[in-house]
């Protein structure tokens, strides 16, 4: 007997193609030789990018299509994918080492501090297997794509070997596309010239389910390594409802950062069966401590 739910979504996935050779083939026009488009489609939208020669965004837009689907991964242990954060603007060179110390005995993935703590983070973690994370066009998003690369150039050469921007939410709401592409790719090109993980915060609690498929979208085409939920500051964190869409609409090429609101280990599966392949917390440490005996993250998400 033929599965109707397989029939369906082979024949979303061909119309997908189809639509989008049609749209490539429409626009080939549009755009001086040399240029580099990308489309992707997702949950009903596809966003279309177009870069030019030294990867500037010229053009981008979003038209409501198609759906797609995205798969969800399985990764290591807990700790290994916790970013230990600290971004409160009254932290302390004291509290910023303490952080290094519990990044360094639990093994985290990273440490995530405001620029002007990561030339100490680096030295306090020199030799570890620690990254330095740190934010730009935090918590607003509101700077320029110019002073957002060169924020981000500047804490590269500090040190930092991840950078989580924040795009321009306004500009998003907008639908300024060519802003907010331009946004991203000035960042990503900057970090990926000195091999730095970029992640891309989208701020879900201040959009709409469509803005947020699209932001996702923007951020895949402009090349961003993970795509991010929350800063923190906006009144609103992570769901599983937000990480699993934002899973859908990237697929499996990209991480997922959950962001705001993880407190505990539960909280923290809870988003990883979701997937999520990155929290950034700033309860870390409890994270961690209430990982029952016994139990591995593997095992947990592969029943799932």
């Amino acid at each position: 007997m033929v599965d109707q739910k397989f029939v369906e979504e082979l024949v979303e996935i061909i119309t997908r193609e189809v639509l989008i050779a049609l749209s490539e083939q429409e626009h080939l026009s549009q755009h001086p030789e040399g240029d580099h488009c990308t489309e992707e489609c997702a949950e009903g939208i596809c966003v279309r990018t177009c870069f030019d020669r030294v990867g500037r965004a010229v053009s981008a837009g979003a038209t409501r299509l198609t759906s797609s689907l995205g798969g969800i991964p399985q990764d290591l242990s807990i700790a290994s994918m916790i970013d230990h954060t600290l971004l409160k603007p009254d932290a302390t060179h004291d509290q910023i080492a303490q952080l290094c110390y519990e990044a360094r005995k639990y093994g985290f993935a990273s440490v995530c501090v405001n620029p002007a703590f990561v030339k100490l983070c680096a030295e306090l973690l020199r030799g570890s297997d620690v990254k330095v994370c740190t934010v730009i066009g935090f918590p607003l998003g509101a700077t320029s794509p110019e002073v957002k690369a060169y924020e981000a150039e500047t804490a590269i050469r500090d040190g930092a070997t991840e950078i989580d921007m924040v795009i321009n939410i306004g500009a998003l709401k907008a639908k300024d596309f060519d802003l907010v592409a331009r946004d991203i790719r000035g960042v990503v090109q900057v970090a990926h010239a000195a091999g730095v993980l970029v992640k891309v915060i989208i701020e879900t609690a201040l959009l709409t389910h469509d803005e947020k498929v699209t932001a996702c979208l923007l951020a895949k085409e402009a090349g961003a390594d993970y795509v991010k939920t929350s800063t923190g500051f906006s009144g609103g964190g992570a769901t599983v409802e937000d990480i699993a869409l934002m899973r859908r609409v990237v697929g499996p090429e990209i991480g997922v950062k959950a962001s705001g609101g993880v407190r505990t280990y539960e909280d923290a599966i809870s988003m990883v069966k979701a997937g999520a392949t990155r929290i950034g917390a700033s309860a870390g440490v409890k994270i961690v401590q209430g990982e029952k005996a016994g139990t591995s993250l593997a095992a947990t998400a592969s029943a799932y």
